[in-house]
């Protein structure tokens, strides 16, 4: 019975006795010493080995902050940052204290891309280290880096330029009834100390027929709170007005916002046409939103109205944008119509319509040279059969020259 019991206390002494045997073998190995030589080899440029051994260290003393922190380096030496952070993280979690673990994570953070995760462990690290002149220096590094960056960014989207000059094309295709109609314009656009100039050179191509409008946009600077707009326009074919002219007056509003109020005038020959007009926009982070109304007062009818909403987001800076026009009635591109072979301008202003458009202008550096590419799509009723409609599809693109 004795011998029994002995056979099996036996196992258990061994089980229990084994792994005491092994520790107290590794604890004579000395793990500063094995440290050293993982050390080394890390140095010289033997990741492999070094992490082999350092491995070996932390499997018998997991808590060795020194091992694990240089075992992390290796990793981030050879890019691979993802495990570092896997070992850096168990580090400064329990021992806070660590000024290497902090200074190497926050490097690895910083070389992977993830400044604002290094600003995080940077301030971090300060409280839980004090005044640390390391991780200070570090922190300060990467402020710079924003600063440098907003600069750089400031000083991007501050270029003005005094002189454009702006060539479009935009083609209109017709799902019935008409054939397809070819827009182009050319424009220049001079910027002074009491506004803004833009001679302009309509030319379009409809119904088989070419024609030239002459068109002057002036933009006064009123005071630091008001400025206008105002507008005159000539041409001696059938297809755009025989005259045309505008006048509007801006308020800029606290808070980013802006309002107008203004008319507009058109004399068709056979007819003439006022339009009142206001509008309300508004700035909101990278958005701009804008409404439009128009009041139309065409010979003895009685008012009718349009209107048209645009919504726009700033991209890299305030040259590239994206943009969405929707718009109802009247546009102040006038889509003429022919009645019987005669052309009837002022139709355009009570048909019912409804158009799309979508915008995105873009360029490189600093938007010396931008791109405007347009495309909308709409409808229209028919002179002739009230109610009923035709699709139009629009596509077009301007290039803007800045000086």
């Amino acid at each position: 019975m004795r011998n029994k019991r002995l056979n099996l206390l036996i196992p258990i002494i061994f089980l229990i006795c084994f792994p005491l045997t092994g520790i107290v073998g590794q604890e004579a190995e000395n793990p500063e010493a094995e440290f050293l030589k993982a050390q080394q080899l890390a140095f010289e440029g033997k990741s492999r080995e070094a992490r082999q051994l350092l491995t070996e260290i932390l499997e018998a003393y997991p808590r060795y902050s020194d091992a694990q922190t240089l075992l992390a380096n290796t990793y981030r030496w050879e890019g691979d940052f993802t495990r570092a952070r896997r070992h850096l993280n168990r580090v400064t979690s329990r021992d806070r204290a660590n000024e290497d673990a902090w200074v190497s994570a926050i490097y690895n953070e910083r070389q992977a891309g993830n400044r604002s995760i290094a600003l995080g462990l940077a301030n971090k690290a300060l409280n839980f280290l004090g005044e640390n002149a390391a991780v200070s220096k570090l922190r300060a590094e990467i402020l710079g880096t924003y600063r440098e960056e907003e600069s750089a960014e400031e000083e991007e989207t501050s270029v003005s330029y005094n002189n454009r000059i702006s060539i479009s094309n935009r083609l209109e295709a017709f799902d019935q009834y008409y054939d397809p109609m070819l827009y182009t314009s050319l424009e220049y656009q001079r910027t002074t100390k009491y506004g803004k100039i833009i001679p302009r050179l309509n030319y379009s191509n409809r119904f088989g027929e070419d024609a030239i409008q002459y068109d002057l946009d002036v933009y006064p600077t009123l005071s630091n709170t008001f400025y206008a707009y105002a507008n005159y326009g000539y041409s001696d074919s059938e297809l755009y007005p025989n005259h045309k002219g505008a006048l509007e007056v801006y308020a800029n509003l606290p808070k980013a916002m802006e309002t107008s109020l203004g008319a507009r005038y058109l004399d068709f020959r056979t007819v003439q046409a006022t339009l009142l007009t206001a509008s309300v926009g508004l700035y909101r982070g990278n958005y701009y939103m804008s409404i439009r109304p128009y009041l139309s007062i065409v010979g003895g009818r009685g008012p009718v109205g349009s209107g048209s909403m645009t919504v726009r987001k700033y991209l890299t800076n305030n040259f590239n944008y994206l943009g969405l026009t929707a718009s109802f009635g009247y546009s102040p591109e006038l889509r003429q119509l022919f009645n019987g072979g005669v052309l009837q301008a002022e139709s355009v202003l009570f048909l019912e319509s409804q158009q799309l458009f979508f915008e995105y202008q873009f360029g490189p550096g600093k938007g010396r040279h931008l791109y405007l590419a347009q495309f909308g799509v709409g409808r229209q009723e028919y002179l002739l059969e009230s109610g009923s409609f035709f699709w139009v599809v629009s596509g077009g693109l301007t290039y803007k020259l800045q000086i």
